[in-house]
């Protein structure tokens, strides 16, 4: 058991009544100093009466999506660590400790439960592949450093969360909340985590192609803002590669003939260069700024205690 401090349990949820009960009961159990906030997104079952006859904190975010409810989370929550987990009781209390643990023995800003799976329908087949996939795009954009990059339970330091920007709206803030760390190479770990079937009355809200999609358009969108120069290279190396296609044949026969009897080709090849060009130049400005607001970033951090006390 680790020193007491002022932990808050926030835990995002819609339409979670038959497992809202089970998860605060399990996390209140593992420790004296926790606080478990029940943020409701817009349900239409008795989500809120459950968790309020189980002695949770309950409020209210009426935007719908996932990324909404933890901005608002992070914003109004005060607190030494905090623990984000989902409502579904697929998540294991008893790894709590463990996870505390590692982050104040190192010291760490973020802690992510990497999930085992207990039962073979636990996690869906499209799920896992689409983690592994999405994982795999972000170790090779921003290194390896992350296994689970879809693991709804993690534990925060007060310093990561109050200078975390979150601007997401969906299931893809787990994806900012990795590539957030990642980014400024904050200290971040993984702790093994029990990963259940969810309760028969629980539906999963996580649509496995449109938020798939979702997650990955984050990911595009965070390698353009966090690194530009790696993302405009790459548009500018697929441009060139474009251009010379359209332009090798036009060349030849200019030097076999003498003559460009294809001008719109050549136009066209001529103008896709200079898009390569511009493209390139613009990584390369563009990635002077993302520095300047990744040392931002890394000030605002450093500005705040590590944990309130």
């Amino acid at each position: 058991m680790t020193e007491k401090l002022d932990i808050a349990v926030i835990v995002p949820c819609f339409n979670e009544e038959a497992a809202i009960g089970r998860v605060i009961d399990g996390f209140k159990a593992t420790r004296e100093d926790i606080s478990v906030y029940v943020y409701d997104n817009a349900s239409t079952d008795k989500t809120v009466e459950v968790a309020e006859e189980h002695g949770a904190i309950v409020r209210n975010e009426p935007s719908r999506g996932k990324g909404n409810v933890v901005r608002r989370m992070f914003a109004d929550i005060d607190a030494d660590i905090f623990v984000m987990v989902d409502g579904d009781d697929t998540y294991d209390p008893d790894d709590l400790n463990p996870m505390i643990d590692l982050l104040l023995e190192e010291r760490c800003d973020l802690i992510t439960g990497k999930r085992i799976e207990q039962h073979e329908d636990a996690y869906r087949f499209g799920h896992r592949f689409g983690n592994r996939l999405l994982t795999l795009i972000t170790t090779v954009l921003f290194g390896k450093r992350s296994v689970d990059l879809l693991s709804g339970y993690r534990v925060m330091s007060r310093r990561f969360v109050k200078s975390f920007p979150a601007i997401s709206s969906g299931f893809e803030i787990e994806t900012e909340l990795t590539i957030h760390a990642l980014s400024l190479n904050l200290p971040m770990q993984e702790v093994p985590t029990a990963y259940r079937e969810r309760p028969a009355m629980s539906e999963s809200k996580l649509n496995t192609y449109r938020d798939g999609v979702r997650i990955l358009s984050t990911i595009l969108l965070f390698t353009k803002e966090e690194r530009p120069f790696l993302f405009f290279s790459c548009l500018a190396t697929f441009l060139a590669f474009v251009s010379m296609v359209l332009g090798i044949p036009v060349t030849l026969e200019f030097f076999e003939t003498g003559l460009v009897a294809r001008f719109p080709t050549a136009i066209l090849s001529a103008s896709i260069m200079l898009l390569a060009f511009l493209s390139l130049t613009t990584g390369m400005v563009l990635d002077s700024v993302a520095r300047g607001r990744r040392e931002s970033k890394r000030l605002a951090y450093l500005g705040l205690p590590w944990l309130k006390g």
